[in-house]
């Protein structure tokens, strides 16, 4: 519930994620503060050797608190440290996909130095690919300015339509559109 904590059935989370294999699907998308770090956990010891074509994507940004909040973690060592744990509980020597998880944020300012350290993290080879979570279309024209953005991952579903703009960007700009909760979320 809410991210928090191992599945209450292990069986049948390892039984998702060894049917997401064999289904031929290509993206996994997680991150290490979910648990934190047993979902890192679990599809590291379900699936590695990872094949070929899966591409798993994570994000950095927030973390989470002893009462189950998700404070952001958006300085230099927050994310490097973010980056380095992703790397360790996936068992990776590259992340495919790091998405930058902006929180409680909506000015281009705000993106530049976290946005900053995750493409220094990328020229050190450490991370391929680069996006951005829960943005405004500002942040992604500020992001894309320091380094190339492959993704966005924003809030989005039938109900709530406030990124159909950033979508026609996105599409326009060859850039995935990601959305999260596509089906509703936490709350009906």
């Amino acid at each position: 519930p809410m991210a928090w904590g191992p599945p209450r059935d292990r069986d049948a989370a390892e039984a998702v994620l060894n049917e997401v294999v064999t289904l031929g699907l290509t993206h996994i998308d997680t991150s290490d503060y979910y648990g934190p770090y047993t979902v890192n956990s679990l599809i590291r010891e379900t699936l590695h050797p990872y094949p070929e074509t899966l591409r798993i994507a994570t994000k950095v940004g927030a973390r989470r608190a002893p009462d189950k909040s998700w404070p952001a973690a958006l300085s230099r060592d927050e994310l490097v440290k973010a980056v380095h744990d992703n790397l360790e509980h996936l068992d990776v020597p590259t992340l495919h996909l790091v998405n930058l998880r902006m929180t409680d944020t909506t000015t281009a300012a705000d993106i530049v130095k976290p946005f900053t350290v995750l493409a220094e993290l990328r020229q050190e080879g450490l991370i391929r690919h680069l996006g951005v979570s829960n943005v405004s279309t500002s942040q992604v024209t500020a992001a894309r300015e320091i380094a190339p953005v492959r993704a966005v991952q924003n809030f989005y579903n039938l109900a709530v339509r406030e990124d159909d703009a950033l979508v026609d960007l996105c599409a326009a700009e060859s850039i995935a559109y990601v959305p999260f909760f596509p089906l509703g979320g936490f709350r009906p």
